[in-house]
């Protein structure tokens, strides 16, 4: 009898153990073509970034540029990283000039769809403007499926699920 209660207790110790950890957040990939306008001038630097609910930053996507000299530009999103300086070279590519169009994969954990968060993506082109929210959605089932047009040198963004 000894022995059976020594075996429960150390069973239910191990079980409470392997559930007392955090399980990872599972990822998924979207596939995200940005679509430019037609313009003449240098590359657009752009900026993908995550929203939280409240509507702050929450983490960078995507990068397009990967000058870092001139990422003080896209203006909001360098207040949020600039003057901490994350690593992002792992998901950083060139500027997309006009009329060029670019896909990229995006990473994005599964608990933010449909619970509030946006994508936004900010856009600014050397001599020319800077649009904050060129184009900016919220992150749903639906919107992951979708596209979204652009109200500066993005025309459209077009999600599709990997």
């Amino acid at each position: 009898m000894k022995s059976f209660f020594r075996t429960t207790l150390f069973f239910a110790l191990i079980a409470s153990a392997l559930l007392g950890f955090d399980t990872p957040y599972s990822n998924s990939s979207y596939k995200c073509m940005i679509q430019m306008i037609n313009y003449s001038g240098e590359g657009a630097y752009i900026a993908i970034s995550l929203i939280n609910p409240a509507g702050d930053y929450e983490k960078t996507l995507y990068v397009h540029g990967d000058d870092e000299e001139w990422y003080h530009d896209i203006t909001e999103w360098w207040k949020f990283h600039g003057k901490r300086r994350p690593e992002i070279d792992a998901i950083t590519g060139a500027t997309l000039s006009g009329g060029k169009r670019n896909i990229n994969v995006l990473r994005i954990e599964d608990d933010k769809i449909d619970a509030g968060y946006s994508i936004r993506f900010e856009t600014a082109v050397e001599d020319q403007e800077y649009h904050k929210t060129d184009v900016e959605f919220q992150l749903t089932s639906e919107s992951v499926n979708n596209k979204v047009e652009g109200k500066g040198f993005i025309r459209y963004v077009r999600m599709i699920p990997q």
